[in-house]
């Protein structure tokens, strides 16, 4: 499975969930912990850690080696480790804090509309 299609069952595993915002972020050439960073929130603490559940049973369904999760529990950000995509699952609050958006400013957005579509 090409880090491609990783990137798009996240951002529609999210999109099933309601998350709000996706983003991602093209990390190639500027991190080496991963090709892609997927962005996105839900309002409360239960969507969070549903949005972050249904990534990783998507990604166990089809054979993907969930690295590990962490801040499941608490629900305020939730890291999602698929190896060359990782998501960022984040608390609405919580999101605008961290804004990993500005933090990596220099790192492309990619496009995913055609993600959404296919």
């Amino acid at each position: 499975m090409s880090t491609q299609d990783v990137l798009s069952l996240v951002v529609k595993a999210a999109d099933d969930k309601k998350a709000e915002e996706i983003t991602a972020l093209n990390m190639r050439g500027i991190s080496l912990i991963a090709d892609y960073f997927v962005i996105c929130h839900g309002n409360n603490d239960k969507q969070v850690q549903a949005i972050a559940r249904e990534i990783k049973d998507k990604a166990e369904e089809i054979g993907i080696n969930v690295k590990r999760i962490e801040g499941f529990d608490e629900a305020k950000w939730v890291l999602v480790d698929l190896g060359d995509v990782v998501a960022h699952v984040f608390h609405r609050d919580e999101r605008s804090y961290y804004n990993l958006e500005k933090l990596w400013g220099d790192a492309p957005l990619e496009d995913l509309n055609s993600e959404l579509l296919s």
